[in-house]
């Protein structure tokens, strides 16, 4: 019995070779009949669509049967002579692996930086006056005011609407380090020394400014600035650049700070309209003349008749300021709404 392969030789002849079937068949055979030399068997392999096979493959078996077209290819130097780098394999995977662009790894400590050195906002280096929100993000005011005139706010900081949402800070300067300097910190803790660079917990108080560390509030127990000696009570202290929980804390209070502003508004509102009932007429039965007409529509309409003096008639009081009888109008063809003695 005779076994039959094509043969695709690397100058793109195609040879058919005719082998007699034994038990031990196998692709060195094959190969031993195309290259007759055999210093040149090493140096060439056979792939069968795409995939490279080992010389030690039997034939046939239930991949090349008789009358498959095998492809001799030539191995290239330096690639390990495992037949990974061949011209016959798809090329798409590695087209696809370039063409995804992996994401630029992020320094965490340049980051950290530059969350602590620069403006939340313009991302510029600090430089006073400084200011943070309730938050507890800290800007340049200059950068902050212009953005909320021009309207220009990021919708992670809408929540500044004004002036009245922004606590003025004062910055220790390092001695001997200016304002915009960008290598690491410019400021520290005046009480410990300690930097202002995102390593440590730092707080601002509201009730002066005066930014001072965890560490030296935790150490000296005091109920005052340890910078101006200010008076201050637990809320005054503000955590800057704050982790989530911190900054959900802060949240939870300018939410209830608002919803306080919101009804203290609505309070004085009713307290004003309450001045305006008392302002009323005293009638001789002990209630307001004005009052009913306050609680229908909430302001009197002026009604001339009521003011009218004591010995004079109401209707000829009211018809000096207004037309009492407007039974007595007719309109006509050139004007209207006028008593006919008037035109």
């Amino acid at each position: 019995m005779h076994l039959q392969f094509f043969v695709r030789s690397p100058n793109h002849q195609t040879l058919t070779l005719t082998l007699e079937a034994t038990q031990s068949l196998t692709l060195h055979h094959l190969k031993s009949s195309v290259l007759p030399e055999p210093q040149l068997l090493s140096s060439f392999y056979f792939t069968f669509n795409g995939k490279p096979l080992a010389d030690s493959t039997l034939l046939p078996n239930s991949q090349l049967t008789p009358l498959s077209t095998l492809f001799l290819v030539p191995r290239l130097s330096g690639g390990g002579g495992d037949g990974g780098a061949t011209g016959a394999e798809s090329r798409d995977c590695y087209l696809k692996m370039y063409a995804v662009k992996k994401p630029d790894k992020v320094d965490p400590n340049e980051q950290r930086l530059g969350k602590w050195l620069n403006c939340a906002l313009s991302n510029e280096p600090l430089r006073e006056p400084c200011v943070i929100d309730k938050l507890g993000n800290i800007f340049n005011k200059e950068a902050l005011v212009q953005a909320l005139l021009g309207k220009k706010l990021p919708k992670e900081f809408r929540h500044v609407k004004g002036l009245k949402d922004m606590v003025n800070i004062k910055l220790s300067v390092i001695p001997g380090k200016e304002s915009d300097a960008a290598d690491g910190a410019t400021f520290q803790c005046p009480i410990t020394g300690l930097e202002f660079n995102g390593k440590y917990k730092f707080f601002a108080l509201k009730n002066c400014g005066h930014v001072v560390s965890a560490k030296a509030l935790k150490e000296v127990k005091s109920s005052a600035c340890l910078v101006c000696h200010k008076e201050f009570v637990e809320s005054d202290k503000m955590v800057i650049n704050g982790n989530e929980e911190e900054v959900a804390v802060l949240r939870e209070m300018m939410e209830e700070e608002k919803a306080k502003t919101v009804k203290e508004k609505k309070k004085r509102g009713i307290d004003v309209l309450d001045g305006e009932k008392g302002c009323g007429k005293l009638e001789g039965n002990g209630k307001l003349e004005n009052e009913k007409a306050l609680s229908n529509g909430g302001v009197k309409k002026f009604r001339a008749a009521d003011l009218a003096p004591a010995n004079a008639t109401k209707e000829v009081y009211a018809s000096i300021f207004t037309s009492s009888n407007k039974s007595n109008f007719k309109e006509t063809f050139t004007c209207r709404s006028l008593p006919l003695g008037r035109n």
